[in-house]
């Protein structure tokens, strides 16, 4: 007798009979083996189905170790979509075991990155990556986790305005990024003064129109110092700010940012993101992420950045059902991951000068490196 075809339908019924039996026997045991060996018998939508069910869903991501794993990184270093400030192994980076650290959650094991199998579920899509420099970050991750699997001739990389796209063409795909560090428009006024304005947001949010799937985020830039502010004066309405807490200004842009996905994003069409901060580490009190060579173990008090408490709060009061991926803690066990004074070639008579001064860079991350993990995340989440 021919093996009956499971289909979609018949897997959803089949969970449905289980439950019931489960509810109204003590045989749950035997049901259960019996329902596993079948669907082990059938094809990837079975399995797709089924992994819906299993405790990656009720997992959380956020709360594990980084444990050591030969088997990374999982590209080459030498991946040419990377720019030079993240590639730290050409700017003479003399350990690589940073590569090596995979995120182990607590409940669960994250699916190892598949190119193939990720591109074929994004097939005709365009996914879009939102935000600063460490969004561009975790753009070159992403684009660098899926390229060895395409033809040199069937991949490009175009630009229109503030966006660059890495185009896989025969899986019609498309992995952009956008660059708007504050979500809201940062203009030029009069005399070449930068003007924040926290309710404008439309020369921005035009790029974002018609993508499938966005992944926003919008921190640091917030966080600068005076001497190294992002802006000249703050605008609100009519209102001109020559200063205005920070957090303040934050929370009323990301409110600016959250009407706008309400009422133009359609949920039936488009997944929204929203990554939170990525930490920093060079803070003075033994932070400082050169020469740094092995993750953190644990905290003995983690730190929620005020950041991640307000976006908690203007994500709470959103129709649209964005999905905050929380990297911060994770991310922030990762001392060893910045580029520090690999963010370019320097001679080793330069490097005493570097680490002394202010240019080590303990906030991008090195590639590969600690995005990946972000980007594999996302990809279990999708």
């Amino acid at each position: 007798m021919a093996k009956p075809k499971i289909t979609t339908s018949s897997v959803s019924a089949l969970f449905l009979c289980f439950w019931v039996l489960c509810f109204v026997s003590a045989e749950c045991s035997r049901y259960e083996q019996e329902e596993l060996s079948l669907l082990d018998e059938n094809d990837d939508e079975v399995n797709m189905v089924q992994s819906r069910h299993s405790s990656l869903r009720k997992c959380d991501l956020t709360s594990g170790k980084w444990v050591y794993d030969q088997t990374y990184p999982l590209y080459d270093s030498s991946c040419p979509y990377l720019s030079n400030a993240v590639a730290c192994q050409k700017n003479g980076r003399p350990d690589s075991d940073y590569e090596k650290w995979r995120w182990k959650p607590d409940g669960c094991t994250i699916p190892r990155f598949d190119a193939l199998e990720f591109l074929g579920r994004m097939r005709r899509k365009r996914i879009m990556l939102v935000g600063d420099s460490i969004m561009r970050n975790q753009w070159e991750s992403l684009v660098c986790l899926v390229q060895s699997v395409i033809p040199a001739a069937r991949k490009t990389v175009t630009y229109h305005g503030p966006t660059m796209a890495f185009q896989a063409l025969d899986f019609e795909t498309s992995i952009e990024f956008n660059w708007a560090p504050f979500l809201v428009e940062l203009k030029q006024g009069p005399e070449s003064k930068r003007l924040l304005h926290l309710d404008l947001i439309e020369d921005n949010a035009k790029y974002w129109r018609g993508v499938d799937v966005l992944v926003f985020d919008s921190a640091h830039w917030w966080t600068h110092s005076d001497k190294w502010s992002s802006w000249d004066y703050i605008m609100e309405g009519s209102s001109v700010y020559t200063t205005m807490n920070p957090m303040v200004a934050y929370q009323k842009a990301l409110t600016t940012w959250a009407k706008w996905i309400d009422l133009n994003i359609d949920p039936r069409r488009t997944r929204v993101f929203f990554r939170s901060m990525s930490p920093r580490h060079n803070r003075e009190n033994g932070w400082k992420c050169y020469n740094q060579k092995d993750p953190l173990r644990y905290f003995s008090r983690p730190h929620v950045p005020q950041q991640l408490v307000v976006l908690r709060g203007v994500l709470k009061k959103m129709s649209y059902p964005v999905y905050l991926q929380d990297i911060t803690t994770l991310s922030a066990l990762r001392k060893d991951g910045h580029p520090s004074v690999y963010g370019k070639t320097i001679g080793q008579d330069q490097k005493q000068h570097v680490i002394k001064g202010y240019t080590s860079d303990c906030s991008h991350w090195c590639l590969p490196g600690v995005p990946d993990t972000w980007n594999e995340m996302l990809n279990v989440v999708l």
